[in-house]
């Protein structure tokens, strides 16, 4: 004996994209600050976060692509500035 209505099916499709608009954004960020501070963690976690946002189909394809780029960029970085000054890190 069921008491009450069965509830209606929801889709998914619009939570996933929500999810995946701000991974988009939150990529972004994460790269933008990454090329100021913590860029060894936070460059590969922008690109993480830009690469499962475009797979799952962000309406913010450009600033998920932006914040690919800006985690390469955080990476490209940090290598530069370990070559140039010999240490395993880097401050100005």
């Amino acid at each position: 004996m069921q008491l009450t209505a069965p509830a209606p099916a929801r889709s998914q499709a619009p939570a996933r994209k929500r999810d995946a608009d701000g991974m988009a954004v939150a990529s972004f960020i994460l790269g933008l600050l990454g090329l100021l501070v913590l860029n060894l963690f936070l460059g590969p976690i922008a690109i993480v976060l830009a690469a499962v946002s475009l797979w799952r189909g962000t309406a913010r394809r450009g600033r998920a692509y932006l914040g690919l780029a800006l985690g390469v960029a955080d990476l490209a970085v940090l290598l530069i500035v370990m070559q140039v000054s010999h240490t395993v890190s880097w401050s100005l």
